[in-house]
């Protein structure tokens, strides 16, 4: 005790209180028990009365410290435009907003899947029961034609069942592609473009394009066009006929 106190007198600073703010208190009062409580009375392995201890001692500290401090004109309260500096960086705090902001993103990727999942299950589903009553009435047909054709039954029931599925399948079919149609890009260029008109079958003759003969040139079509005889005229004349046209003629003339 002396060495502590000796050790507490060399580096003890004789400063005024308003630049020390050193409280000390002395024993505090229970308010429930109205006791002073004392060191035998704290348990120290009780930690909710020890901490209740550390309360009502730094709360009688502040009851002693704030009269002084306003009698020394010092004011207590923060002011209203007061400026406090984070603890956190915002470069910390942009990091956290990441990390939570990936965690979201985690949490809704995974409840999609969990939804697909479940459509999965249910499709399969849905999908087993349509194979399970095919096969049921598959087998239930199949046992009405044996009972048939051995004789213990004449009806004929399950044919027309069957005539009025099929029929039901065809009419689907076909509403289908009645309903398809061309895509939306077809249409959109027919609207633009037009249909052009037809295209096969467009240069075959008719009867009246047989008949037709205004066009006919007699001249053009024997080959006595202006240009012709100009051009290659006196060659075609002079030219010697070949071997095989010679042969032609003599045969001819015999």
């Amino acid at each position: 005790q002396d060495g502590l106190k000796q050790c507490l007198s060399e580096f003890k600073q004789q400063l005024a209180w308003v630049e020390r703010l050193d409280v000390t208190s002395g024993q505090v009062v229970d308010p429930v028990s109205q006791s002073a409580s004392d060191k035998d009375a704290v348990d120290p392995e009780n930690d909710f009365q020890r901490e209740m201890s550390f309360y009502r001692q730094a709360q009688a500290a502040v009851l002693e410290a704030l009269p002084r401090l306003r009698k020394l004109q010092v004011p207590t309260r923060r002011p209203d435009d007061y400026f406090a500096e984070m603890a956190k960086s915002d470069q910390q705090m942009q990091k956290i907003r990441q990390k939570l902001k990936s965690k979201q993103e985690a949490m809704e990727r995974s409840e999609k899947a969990k939804q697909l999942r479940a459509m999965r299950k249910y499709g399969k589903k849905v999908q087993t029961e349509i194979l399970q009553r095919r096969q049921k009435e598959k087998k239930n047909m199949l046992n009405a034609v044996k009972k048939y054709q051995k004789g213990l039954s004449d009806k004929l029931d399950f044919l027309d069942e069957e005539q009025t599925s099929s029929q039901g399948n065809k009419k689907g079919s076909a509403n289908q592609r009645i309903k398809k149609g061309p895509n939306a890009k077809r249409r959109y260029k027919n609207q633009k473009f037009g249909f052009g008109g037809k295209k096969k079958g467009s240069k075959w003759n008719t009867k009246e394009s047989f008949n037709d003969v205004s066009s006919f040139r007699s001249k053009v079509a024997h080959n006595k066009g202006p240009g012709k005889a100009g051009k290659g005229g006196k060659k075609a004349l002079n030219k010697r006929p070949g071997k095989k046209a010679r042969q032609k003629m003599k045969s001819r003339a015999r």
